[in-house]
């Protein structure tokens, strides 16, 4: 074989290399699926589930790798895997915890997308899926049974936002666990993205985290973490992301980089607005309730207090039962600033009716509940838009 190349082979086999030495606060952005080997003796010692070298783009890229590392310094875990959504996210942690035969207890609060995958396995995986008042704290401890595996919690609930007594349930959880059972608490942290709320300290062992929320701040990207402390945890669940064939894209982890460095700003600049609009909703008699954590008639209000430092741009409001359905739906329509949308955490506020008693079994009341997510609009501004929606009330 000659040294000399075809032009063809050129193009593929280029023998430039870019000088070292270059920097920049951007976190580069590697795009691969083929990992390369030194050699034979490098491909064989690497294991894909210790994070100290790379063996195939699915298992990480040096972007995937640093966003990872940065989240669980955020919510001072030692171990964090990247999922395509959030919900992606809670189905690793199910199927790296569960399996036929055993239960695990969510909220009556618990996310909507986590509620129905609890449904599916119970109905086609064998696992018993059971829904408990989100304000049971120790309470929970009637309820484990000897194959409960995983007790989810989510603080607070991002629609009707009971704020739960974390620490209370942990420690019934850590003392079942300390006499021999195998039983996890997790919870879904996104609601405060870890910057209001540190889980572990209260004795969370596995954080989720939806990213699409406050730490990409754009509207624009789908993508979910989990987070533990504990490195037997984490080989577990990475086995079930393996399993999944779980992947994020180089540029939607660039994304969610480059949102990290505002995201205690946005959400301090969210907290305030929305407690702004919030207090101002009190204030109306078209609203019977504002569930807003930091206020004191919200459910689960005291333990938010001693646990929180913060609260972010959700909460929702319960609407005079005088109001029908059409008329609140009339309401949403008529806003011009709120766009009608699902999701949080992004420059535009936003504004989206449920019909909550058909997502809880134990919800009190009649009213017509709408959930707000007060962007980085001018508080005044989305202020005088809600109050010109009042008028089609009628």
């Amino acid at each position: 074989m000659t040294d000399r190349k075809s032009l063809q082979t050129s193009l593929i086999h280029s023998e430039y290399v870019a000088p070292s030495g270059f920097g920049a606060f951007p976190t580069a952005i590697h795009h691969a699926s083929t990992v390369l080997f030194k050699d034979v003796a490098a491909m064989r010692s690497r294991n894909w589930q210790e994070k100290n070298a790379y063996t195939y783009g699915l298992h990480g890229t040096p972007t995937t790798f640093t966003l990872e590392g940065r989240l669980a310094e955020i919510e001072g875990g030692n171990h964090c895997l990247l999922a395509p959504s959030g919900l992606a996210a809670i189905a690793m942690v199910d199927f790296a915890l569960l399996k036929t035969g055993d239960d695990v207890l969510l909220p009556d609060n618990v996310y909507n997308p986590n509620r129905e995958l609890g449904r599916w396995l119970t109905q086609d995986y064998g696992i018993t899926a059971r829904y408990y008042d989100p304000l049971i704290g120790s309470g929970i401890a009637g309820l484990i049974q000897p194959n409960t595996r995983l007790v989810w919690t989510e603080a607070p609930g991002s629609v009707s936002m009971e704020v739960p007594d974390i620490p209370a349930i942990t420690k019934i959880v850590r003392e079942k666990r300390a006499a021999g059972q195998d039983i996890h608490v997790a919870i879904d942290n996104t609601w405060s993205a870890g910057l209001a709320f540190r889980a572990f300290d209260h004795g969370v062992d596995i954080v989720m985290q939806a990213l699409t929320k406050y730490q990409s701040g754009g509207s624009d990207v789908l993508m979910g973490a989990v987070i533990t402390q504990d490195k037997e945890l984490i080989h577990r669940i990475e086995m079930a992301h393996m399993r999944l064939g779980f992947g994020v894209s180089a540029d939607d982890t660039y994304l969610v980089l480059r949102g990290l460095p505002t995201m205690k700003l946005r959400f301090e600049a969210h907290d305030a607005g929305a407690c702004k609009v919030a207090a101002w909703l009190k204030t109306r008699p078209e609203i019977s309730r504002v569930l807003h954590p930091a206020f004191e008639d919200c459910p689960g209000h005291i333990n938010w207090k001693r646990d929180f430092t913060g609260a972010g741009g959700l909460f929702s409001v319960v609407f005079n039962e005088r109001y029908s359905e059409a008329q609140t739906d009339r309401f949403v329509d008529s806003l011009k600033l709120f766009k009608i949308g699902f999701s949080w955490g992004g420059a535009n506020s936003l504004c989206i009716p449920y019909r909550i008693q058909n997502m809880r079994s134990g919800w009190q009341g009649t009213g017509q509940l709408v959930r707000f997510n007060i962007g980085l609009e001018e508080p005044c501004d989305l202020i005088a838009d809600i109050e010109q929606a009042f008028r089609a009330l009628g």
